[in-house]
């Protein structure tokens, strides 16, 4: 079922969700996001996802490895905002959650009625898109948003041209 967004009634402004993580193909999509927002008075939020399983088997050191990964994602949303500032002039928001990236997603997307389009990266190996174009491309029908996904390939000058 789609959710009714808010973006479009007086007061609100469209959001562009763009995922940041390790993956070289992200930069494409925060630079397609950031692209699409400039370019309709819109807003960019970036979202960093912290897997919480990567540290649940360690025992005594968990508080210490939840902060160690709390640090990793706003420095990562740090940087990723610091260059969409330095390029385009415009303020992203930026919002950590801990959980498994598509439930996060999600559940960002209900709390943000703002939130219209995922922009996500398709990676260009031979292993696919990525893990989560793939969990997401196989539930598009169900998902509350439209997902646009990006080929890693696309330079600046291309995004330019589509937004």
């Amino acid at each position: 079922m789609v959710s009714k967004r808010l973006s479009r009634e007086a007061g609100h402004r469209r959001k562009f969700l763009a995922i940041i993580d390790d993956t070289p193909e992200c930069e494409r999509a925060i630079a397609y996001a950031s692209k699409r927002a400039l370019n309709t008075n819109g807003v960019v939020v970036l979202l960093y996802v912290i897997d919480p399983t990567d540290f649940q088997q360690w025992l005594g050191v968990e508080r210490i490895m939840r902060e160690e990964a709390t640090a990793t994602a706003n420095a990562a949303l740090d940087n990723a905002a610091a260059k969409i500032r330095s390029k385009l002039g415009i303020e992203p928001e930026l919002v950590v959650r801990e959980g498994k990236a598509t439930e996060e997603i999600h559940k960002l997307i209900e709390d943000d009625q703002d939130i219209a389009i995922l922009v996500l990266a398709a990676g260009s190996n031979k292993e696919g898109p990525g893990p989560l174009v793939a969990s997401i491309a196989g539930k598009a029908a169900a998902f509350p948003i439209p997902v646009t996904v990006v080929p890693m390939n696309l330079s600046d000058e291309e995004i330019d041209s589509l937004t």
